[in-house]
């Protein structure tokens, strides 16, 4: 048997299914809530964007099996070169006139926070294995928490300023899951712990009002609704009213695919914000039109997805492949609990993509690469060792 085939049969296809089956169900979730989009030439906009999807599914999946049968340990070593280019392309789009501040080369349009991001993953997995091999003192916990909190912090910082709480706030779990896989005593997370806690005040009367007014707009909204105990209908809540109720009063089975005016469907009316309903809010037209059922089946497959994920992260043979995995956990779970998170008002409104199923483009591929580090990680948890047999 060649060592190629072995690895493909030696892959966990339950992570690859799992992976499939949430693109596929964002294949009809895009279709339904791009509806409305306008698209070049006249059409429908859910076809055009769902389409759009299958592309980007394509070339994912090249570069998903690509990053799974070559062994990470050869991938890690573009962490820190793509982290510098990332910085870059975030210090590009803090220049830029866009108003969400999305770079665009060519056809392809992406938002440089989420290279950044998927970047310093890598970047942390290789620096905190490698640099203990230069200088013990590199191994220290002290020097560790200063390494993650430098290559965590500098591109929050930036991508704040840029008014992108939703993508900062994702680096804080990262940060956080590195820091406990990395074997951080917890004298030092504590005192971490602690800190933050101090410092929280100061960030949100002081630092957050003066880069990102919108951002402390949403979480005063946010905290009144919790005080009042519901929401009011006003300019300022339309999304978090309309999106609570689409999702509230859909009941068990939902109002059926692409549902319209007639059925009840507050998306087909446009109450669900129309221009962003098929990647900030494609949660709620979920939730709307497959009901309980279908948004219970989401979360199910995306809490599969996780646990696979953990359970190739114990198998790791060294630490690297084990940040790489807890980063990637770190990362889906911050989507998926600020997307959905923000139409059932459990937190406030972020704007931020559901990962594999909403239409993200680019973000999409991003997240499809670091499944395929994921998978190699397990591919390569042990060594082959070829024995000839005379």
């Amino acid at each position: 048997m060649t060592p190629l085939f072995r690895k493909i049969l030696g892959m966990n296809w339950v992570l690859i299914l799992t992976m499939y089956g949430l693109l596929i169900f964002g294949i009809f979730a895009i279709d339904s809530a791009a509806r409305h989009l306008p698209v070049p030439g006249g059409g429908d906009g859910g076809d055009y964007y769902s389409g759009m999807h299958k592309v980007w599914m394509g070339i994912g999946t090249v570069i998903y099996f690509g990053a799974a049968l070559i062994d990470y340990r050869w991938v890690r070593w573009l962490g820190v070169p793509m982290y510098v280019v990332g910085l870059g392309l975030t210090a590009m789009a803090m220049g830029s006139d866009d108003a969400v501040h999305r770079l665009s080369f060519g056809p392809i349009s992406f938002q440089p926070a989420q290279v950044a991001i998927a970047a310093g993953i890598i970047a942390i997995a290789t620096l905190s294995q490698d640099l203990p091999k230069i200088h013990r003192i590199m191994g220290a916990p002290w020097f560790r928490v200063g390494l993650i909190g430098v290559i965590t912090g500098i591109p929050f910082l930036m991508v704040v300023k840029l008014g992108d709480m939703g993508s900062a706030l994702v680096w804080v779990p990262v940060a956080v899951v590195a820091l406990l896989v990395s074997g951080i005593p917890w004298r030092y997370l504590t005192l971490l712990t602690a800190i933050v806690i101090g410092i929280a005040p100061i960030a949100y009367f002081v630092v957050l009002p003066s880069v990102s007014e919108r951002g402390t707009e949403r979480i005063e909204i946010y905290l009144e609704t919790l005080k009042e105990g519901q929401v009011e209908k006003t300019d300022d809540t339309w999304a978090p009213f309309w999106v609570s109720t689409a999702i509230g009063k859909a009941g068990w089975k939902g109002l059926g695919w692409r549902a319209t005016e007639e059925r009840g469907s507050l998306h087909d009316k446009r109450y669900i914000p129309w221009k962003t309903a098929h990647n900030d809010y494609i949660f709620a037209v979920i939730g709307e039109e497959q009901g309980f059922r279908g948004a219970l089946l989401l979360v199910t497959a995306f809490a599969l997805l996780l646990i696979q994920c953990l359970f190739i992260a114990f198998y790791s043979r060294d630490l690297a492949g084990r940040i790489i995995v807890g980063g990637v956990v770190g990362l889906f779970f911050a989507h998926l609990f600020e997307s959905i998170g923000m139409c059932i008002l459990l937190t406030p409104i972020t704007g931020i993509p559901l990962p594999l199923v909403s239409y993200s483009g680019t973000f999409v591929v991003i997240c499809m690469f670091l499944l395929g580090l994921v998978q190699s990680v397990w591919v390569h948890r042990v060594k082959y060792i070829e024995v000839e047999v005379k």
